[in-house]
C-alpha cells in the first residue's frame, strides 16, 4: 500500500504540459532537467550563456518544435524578462560554481550568483511567473559542525560562492513576503552523473576522478582524503525539482531544502568504488593509485545532509541510492569520457 502511495504521488508531482524555463539549461543539471521535460509534453525554454554550459548537452534538443534556446546572460536584465515571459514555471539552474573559482574570482562570482539572480527574481515578479525554484548550495552550512546537516542551523561562510547562494535565499524570502512569488530553494549536495564534465580547473570530483582512472593518470585528492561528502545522484536532483515546481502544500512553499542521499562517503572510499567499478572494463586500471596534495582553502571538511524535512513537505524519496547512482554514472562516463 505504501508504494502505490508513493507511487501515485510522484505520477500527480510530475510537470507536465507546461511552459517551463530552465536557466543554465546547457550545463549538467540543466540539460538533464529539460530532456525530462520534453519527454513529458512541456514547453521548454533554455536561457544560457554557455561560459560553462555546452552546446553538445542540449543538442539533441534544437529541433524539438517545444525547445527554445535563448543566448544570453542571467546578468542582463532585459534578457531574463525575455526569457520568463509567458512561463509558468522557472527552474533556475544558472550560477558561477565552485568554491575555489570563487576564491579566485569573488567579482564575478558575485555579479553572476547575486546580480543575476536578483535579475530574474525582479523578472519572475514582472512576467507575474509565480513558481520559481532555484539551485541552493550545501556550502552555505559553512564552518557547521553539525552532522547531518539540517536546514534551519547554518554557520559561517567559507568563501564567497557560499556568502553567494546563501544571499540567494535571503533575497527569495524577501521576493516572497513582498511580491507573494512562490519560491522554494534545493540546496544540492555534490551532485552528479552523466553529461558531468571532468574538463577545467574547477571540474567536479567523480568525473576528474573517473576520467583520470580512464587515462591510467593518478587522480588527485587534495588533504588525506578523509573529508566525507553527501554526493547525489543527478536523477535524484530532477526529481526534487520536480516535486517542488507542483506541489500544492502550502506548508512547503518558501522554504528551503536539503536534497541528498543522506549518506555520507569517505573520499578514498569513493576512489576505491570508481577503481573498482571502471576495472571491470580495463583491468589495467587496477594498478593506478590516486595521489595526494594540499587541501584547498574554503573547502568543507564534513558533509551529511538530513533530508527529513524534504521528505516531509515535498514528498522527496530519493530513487537512487548513492551507490546505485554511482554505478550508472561511471558506465556513462566509461561510455563518453574516453
Amino acid at each position: 500500500m505504501i508504494n502505490v502511495l508513493l507511487s501515485k504521488f510522484s505520477l500527480t508531482s510530475m510537470i507536465t504540459n507546461k511552459k517551463v524555463l530552465v536557466t543554465g539549461g546547457a550545463g549538467f543539471i540543466g540539460s538533464n532537467i529539460i530532456e525530462k521535460l520534453l519527454k513529458q509534453n512541456n514547453q521548454v525554454v533554455c536561457l544560457d550563456n554557455f561560459s560553462t554550459g555546452k552546446i553538445e548537452n542540449i543538442e539533441q534538443f534544437i529541433h524539438n518544435d517545444d525547445f527554445t534556446l535563448i543566448e544570453g546572460d542571467i546578468r542582463d536584465a532585459e534578457t531574463c524578462i525575455k526569457a520568463s515571459k509567458a512561463v509558468e514555471i522557472i527552474l533556475h539552474q544558472a550560477a558561477l560554481g565552485s568554491v575555489p573559482r570563487s576564491i579566485n574570482d569573488p567579482i564575478t562570482t558575485n555579479d553572476v550568483n547575486i546580480t543575476g539572480f536578483l535579475n530574474m527574481l525582479v523578472a519572475a515578479k514582472e512576467n507575474k511567473v509565480k513558481r520559481f525554484v532555484y539551485a541552493a548550495s550545501s556550502s552555505t552550512y559553512g564552518d557547521s559542525m553539525q552532522l547531518p546537516k539540517i536546514e534551519e542551523n547554518i554557520g559561517k561562510p567559507l568563501s564567497p560562492y557560499a556568502v553567494t547562494k546563501y544571499v540567494n535565499e535571503l533575497y527569495a524570502g524577501v521576493f516572497s513576503s513582498l511580491y507573494g512569488l512562490e519560491l522554494i530553494g534545493l540546496r544540492y549536495f555534490n551532485v552528479f552523473g552523466r553529461r558531468q564534465s571532468p574538463e577545467g580547473a574547477y571540474a567536479a570530483a567523480i568525473p576528474k576522478f573517473a576520467t583520470a582512472f580512464i587515462n591510467h593518470t593518478p587522480p588527485t585528492i587534495h588533504g588525506d582524503g578523509t573529508q566525507t561528502r553527501d554526493f547525489t545522484y543527478i536523477d535524484n536532483v530532477i526529481q526534487a525539482n520536480e516535486l517542488a515546481a507542483t506541489t500544492t502544500n502550502a506548508d512547503a512553499l518558501n522554504q528551503v531544502y536539503n536534497v541528498a542521499c543522506g549518506e555520507e562517503t569517505i573520499l578514498n572510499d569513493l576512489i576505491a568504488q570508481i577503481k573498482s567499478l571502471l576495472t571491470q572494463f580495463d583491468p589495467k586500471i587496477e594498478t593506478v593509485a590516486p595521489s595526494h596534495i594540499a587541501e584547498r582553502t574554503g573547502d568543507v571538511r564534513y558533509s551529511l545532509a538530513s533530508i527529513e524535512k524534504a521528505k516531509r513537505y515535498l514528498g522527496y524519496k530519493p530513487s537512487h541510492t548513492f551507490s546505485d547512482g554511482l554505478k550508472e554514472a561511471i558506465e556513462w562516463y566509461w561510455n563518453n569520457l574516453k
